[in-house]
């Protein structure tokens, strides 16, 4: 076979995997597809903090409409340590 064939598939291979990177930085950034249904400032569930416990268990804080949940998991599944936690009023002096 010719060089020029293994160099045009080479350049093809190349053109489509930065098509694709590409494309899923788009729907990354932009949201396109309908993968953002929710924004971003108004989500209802994040992960506030974390601690490693030992190899197989961790708390984390987690935050749902307003409140805070203290959850055990690993192991042998999920306990709920703590539930329904205000979050707490920052101050002028806090960070």
């Amino acid at each position: 076979m010719d060089s020029t064939l293994y160099l045009r598939a080479a350049a093809s291979l190349v053109l489509v995997l930065g098509l694709i990177l590409a494309g899923l930085w788009a729907v990354r950034r932009f949201g396109l597809g309908g993968l953002r249904v929710i924004p971003a400032r108004r989500r209802r569930l994040a992960l506030v903090e974390g601690l490693s416990l030992d190899a197989k268990n961790r708390l984390v804080l987690v935050r749902r409409d307003e409140r805070e949940h203290l959850l055990l998991i690993g192991g042998a599944g999920a306990v709920v340590v703590e539930s329904g936690i205000a979050p707490p009023v920052p101050t002028e002096n806090t960070p």
